[in-house]
């Protein structure tokens, strides 16, 4: 992993967490063949306005300390399950219900997977 990318997802982790995100997880997908990132970071939060809060977050911290803005960001609208691409970073902020449904990290259960907790 090259060292803005692991400060890039450094970043993002962070900006979750302080928003106070569960789950908080990457998934390395560099020696996965169809993905389409080479990174997805994942989280979970128990209601709409904490799922928007941490994507408001995310933004805001990836502009100040990494000079990035999103490329595309999806669910805004309602929340439920917000996506953002930021190329060779995908993000997803689920809420709760959501995440448990649709269990992304099982469909990428060959990728390398880390856990990401306020220290």
């Amino acid at each position: 992993m090259e060292n803005n990318e692991i400060k890039e997802i450094e970043v993002i982790a962070s900006a979750m967490l302080d928003k106070k995100a569960k789950g908080v997880c990457s998934l390395d997908l560099r020696h996965v063949g169809s993905a389409i990132a080479d990174f997805f970071i994942v989280c979970n939060a128990d209601s709409t306005t904490q799922v928007a809060a941490i994507a408001d977050n995310i933004e805001e911290e990836m502009i100040r300390q990494c000079g990035r803005k999103v490329v595309r960001t999806q669910g805004k609208e309602n929340a439920f399950w917000i996506i953002m691409d930021y190329s060779d970073i995908v993000i997803h902020i689920f809420k709760t219900e959501y995440r448990e449904f649709y269990r992304l990290e099982d469909l990428w259960a060959d990728a390398e997977r880390k856990e990401f907790s306020e220290q």
